[in-house]
């Protein structure tokens, strides 16, 4: 990571590992348990005067793997008016409370939090899920306040994939 810093302008320049991992199911099949898993953020207390414990308590209940979608599109809907025939679902997925522990140090982490992560199938019908390394984009900020927690995302995410039986990519077990 290099970082410069001229006339009010920081441009940091990073590398951010891509992670496709072939989830061994079919595209359908594994995009309903992913959104089972993951399932859509509740965020109706956001409107209304209520603790931060409270908040912590309905994050918990609400994402059984650490993870909730705050955010869904059908890619291929759009595709498709071009004749494309790929299937492939965007997300935005996080845990507002874990983005908090970082948001304090630096709102600006929340260029990469929530994580954008797609379900797609390429032309040979293998069904992918991509993402980017959260660890190596919360790096980023050379914050050893914010770097852990881009860590513990890498390990929760994991958990994720192992409960969907996808494999693990090595590189979210490490740190």
């Amino acid at each position: 990571m290099s970082q410069q810093t001229t006339q009010g302008v920081r441009d940091v320049v990073h590398e951010v590992h891509q992670l496709n991992v072939d989830v061994g199911a079919p595209y359908e099949d594994f995009r309903r348990r992913y959104e089972e898993a993951v399932p859509p953020a509740d965020l109706s207390f956001a409107d209304r005067p209520v603790g931060w414990d409270a908040v912590l308590r309905a994050a918990d209940e609400n994402a059984p793997h650490g993870f909730m979608i705050y955010w869904r599109m059908d890619a291929a809907r759009l595709m498709r008016l071009a004749g494309d025939p790929g299937r492939c679902t965007q997300y935005l997925m996080g845990n507002h409370t874990i983005a908090e522990r970082m948001f304090r140090h630096n709102p600006a982490v929340m260029l990469y939090a929530p994580l954008r992560a797609l379900i797609y199938e390429d032309a040979s019908g293998t069904a992918w899920f991509a993402i980017d390394q959260p660890s190596t984009k919360f790096a980023t900020f050379g914050d050893p306040a914010i770097t852990p927690v881009g860590v513990e995302l890498d390990h929760k995410l994991a958990g994720l994939l192992a409960h969907l039986d996808a494999p693990v990519p090595p590189a979210l077990l490490r740190g």
